[in-house]
């Protein structure tokens, strides 16, 4: 049975069945239709349902001809089917249908919708671009044609220009913190450091005396000195050497026992894990004196021992200790001489995205634990130093095994702790912390510690606020002068109302005035600060407005002809001008080194000040100040900045005993010259002692003894020293 047969068949068993259900639903009084309306979605195989032309029409479909080929009939039905007549079609299709003569086989027919060849990426921007360029062009000029008027004008001129900040997103990883030490007052702070100073500084004086022969002992040879005498038989070469070395030996023992509390710190550091470069110190002290003790018994040799380098080594190691105690000390008498300071705190964001130094009042919660923290310098050796102990350690082992010369053991270790002990490490914070805290005490201010310092990295602003740039004293009152009917009394009362209710740096001057006067205060509501420089209140149901000549042209108050007056406080009641106060602003000669010396380490100010007339372009053109690189931020945003209610970074920068910005200033470029300092320092200490690690290791491990002689040994290790020198003392020179 062929395919074709199967199919028949299977059509007539199906139709057999539709049959069967529909002779025996006629009981139920179910017709044909409605079986197969029942059953219309479910087709058989086989048999295609099609709408007819006149359903077609009802509803109002086009159909568009099937994408899809027909199936091909069996072969031995295939007949050419033409048909009888033409669809019908609607009358629109009947005018727009193809002729003959346009009959061609690539031609679409007319009910497609052709779709738009894709256009090619590179044309299709350069379309976009043209377009772009074409709208740009007409509407270039088109705000310059338009003619402005003449309130805009006025306003222009009047209003003074404001920054807008633009507050980037960024996320910073916290800063890992060591446990705080306890905050002990700065009183406290004060007499733990002063004890034992004058102990501390005879101790160093003595350690420095013993330096001076064990120098002559090591230079002799070289510097045109005359010889010691030695008497008889002690003038033979071998027993000058081994006095030498028992003089060397014994100086050192003696210096040790002079800076036993700064091994012993060494000591308790290494028990609590904390390691430093006197953590090399005091194992190359032990090494070299037993080194120099049974030198001419195990291995007898020209050269001295390096005592001189250790005994140098020990006092640069005192001289570090009593700089840190003395800055420490003075910071804390700094910061106990006044009971609410003002706090110096750099705060993240604060303006523009940017980290903002912030001056606010407070008790300086926090600064005892700040100064009693690690410096940035034994952070670094923290990380540093333990592998070079344990390198310093291994490595001459390693060599005098493998080379079967033990006895050169303890030579090795001697040179090699030497070497990789940085002479300079004692003085990379004490020194300049030390030369600052003395600067900064006769400005009035203190560091807190090197937390504070650590955080200046990413400051690029100061808010500058009125009594930073003129401290009370420096705004003093010409006259005044009483316009209308209106009452001095009232007149000075509503407008030191208005004053102190914005919170200007003028209320102290109007308050003396108003104590002078026999004048009160007046309760003030619907306070408003404007833009144009100026303010407005209700007292009493008078409409107040205090503020500059200009606002007053803004707001439409007449003012006398032929004033100048540059700078004054004018005050109008109900929209007429009432009285005015002359006023005589004195800008402090510490300003300008302070604002230079700011610009110069990249901080920004920003002025953040509620006097109105306080503006860029008043400090430009009276005073010369560079108020062109200073920010200006709007009227409601100078207010948030200048809240002293507004939340502040809890690590303390600085600590202030006084107003104006002379000390704030200098603890600001102070604690950021300290850290650069500080951090370069360290890096140079960490690459000397690698160094000198691997050059005394390799020496060593080869027997020169006169490569890695004391002298060579001193040569390279003061070299190293003269940078850190130099730049410790850059640190207060600003």
């Amino acid at each position: 049975m062929s395919k074709q047969d199967e199919k028949q068949l299977n059509q007539d068993k199906e139709l057999a069945q539709l049959h069967s259900l529909v002779d025996g639903a006629q009981g139920d009084d179910y017709s044909l239709d409605d079986i197969l309306a029942e059953y219309s979605d479910r087709k058989p195989p086989g048999v295609v349902t099609m709408s007819t032309q006149e359903e077609e029409e009802e509803d109002n479909l086009l159909l568009f001809p099937s994408i899809l080929p027909d199936p091909p009939p069996p072969e031995d039905e295939v007949e050419d089917e033409i048909p009888d007549e033409d669809p019908v079609l609607p009358l629109q299709d009947q005018e727009d249908e193809p002729t003959a003569e346009d009959d061609r086989p690539n031609t679409p027919p007319d009910n497609v919708v052709a779709f738009p060849e894709p256009e090619s990426p590179l044309s299709a921007l350069l379309h976009d671009l043209s377009r772009k360029a074409d709208d740009y062009a007409e509407r270039m000029f088109e705000e310059e044609d338009m003619p402005s008027s003449p309130e805009v004008k006025r306003m222009e001129e009047l209003i003074p220009g404001v920054d807008r900040e633009d507050v980037p997103q960024r996320e910073r990883r916290p800063r890992r913190e060591d446990p705080p030490e306890p905050d002990l007052s700065p009183q406290e702070l004060a007499q733990k450091y002063g004890k034992g100073m004058k102990g501390l500084r005879t101790r160093t004086h003595l350690v420095f005396l013993l330096l001076l022969p064990a120098l002559y002992l090591t230079l002799e040879h070289m510097l045109p000195l005359p010889q010691l005498p030695f008497p008889g038989d002690l003038s033979l070469p071998l027993l000058t050497q081994s006095i030498k070395i028992w003089a060397c030996a014994g100086l050192l023992a003696v210096s040790m026992l002079l800076c036993w509390d700064v091994l012993k710190h060494a000591v308790i550091r290494m028990t609590k894990l904390r390691f430093g470069m006197d953590s090399l110190l005091l194992p190359a002290c032990l090494f070299t004196l037993a080194d120099a003790l049974s030198m001419q018994f195990i291995l007898p040799r020209d050269e001295l021992p390096c005592c001189v380098l250790n005994i140098l080594a020990l006092w640069l190691a005192m001289r570090g200790e009593y700089h840190r105690r003395r800055g420490l000390r003075l910071a804390c008498r700094a910061a106990a001489a006044s009971a609410e300071p003002y706090l110096v705190t750099l705060d993240e964001g604060k303006w523009n995205g940017r980290d903002t130094y912030a001056k606010h009042s407070g008790t300086p919660d926090g600064f005892g634990s700040q100064i009693q923290a690690d410096d940035g310098a034994q952070r670094i050796f923290r990380v540093v130093c333990p592998p070079l102990l344990i390198a310093c350690l291994l490595l001459p082992l390693l060599s005098c095994i493998t080379s079967g010369r033990p006895e050169q053991l303890l030579w090795s270790w001697s040179c090699v702790f030497t070497a990789s002990c940085a002479l300079c490490a004692p003085l990379i914070f004490s020194r300049p912390f030390h030369r600052l805290s003395r600067r900064l005490v006769q400005s009035g201010g203190a560091l807190a510690g090197w937390p504070g310092a650590a955080y200046s990295r990413s400051g690029s602003g100061i808010l500058l606020t009125d009594l930073d740039l003129f401290p009370p004293g420096c705004v003093s009152l010409n006259g005044i002068k009483v316009f209308g009917d209106w009452s001095t009394e009232r007149v000075i009362g509503y407008t030191a109302t208005l004053i102190r209710a914005s919170g200007s740096g003028l209320d102290k001057l109007f308050c003396d005035l108003l104590r002078t006067q026999g004048v009160i205060y007046r309760q003030a509501e619907r306070l408003c600060c404007y833009e144009g420089g100026g303010l407005s209140a209700n007292i009493r149901g008078d409409q107040v407005l205090v503020g500059s000549a200009a606002f007053m042209k803004l707001m439409d108050v007449e003012l006398p002809q032929g004033l100048n007056v540059k700078n004054a406080v004018f005050c109008a009641i109900d929209g007429d001008l009432a009285g005015i106060f002359a006023l005589n602003y004195a800008l402090p000669d510490v300003v300008f080194p302070c604002v230079a010396a700011l610009l110069q380490e990249k901080i920004s100010p920003v002025l953040a000040t509620r006097d109105f007339n306080l503006i860029p372009a008043m400090l430009r053109q009276r005073f010369k100040l560079a108020a062109n690189r200073m920010d200006f931020p709007p009227v409601e945003r100078r207010r948030e900045l200048s809240d002293p209610d507004q939340p502040h970074n809890t690590t303390l920068t600085a600590v202030l005993c006084r107003e104006g910005i002379y000390p704030f200033s200098e603890a600001v470029v102070g604690a950021r010259r300290l850290r650069l300092a500080v951090r370069l320092n360290a890096v140079l200490a960490c690459v000397a002692s690698v160094l000198g690690l691997l050059l005394s290791a390799y020496l060593t491990a080869v027997g020169a003894f006169a490569s890695i002689a004391p002298v060579n040994l001193l040569v390279y290790l003061v070299l190293w020293l003269l940078p850190a020198w130099f730049i410790t003392g850059w640190v207060d020179q600003y």
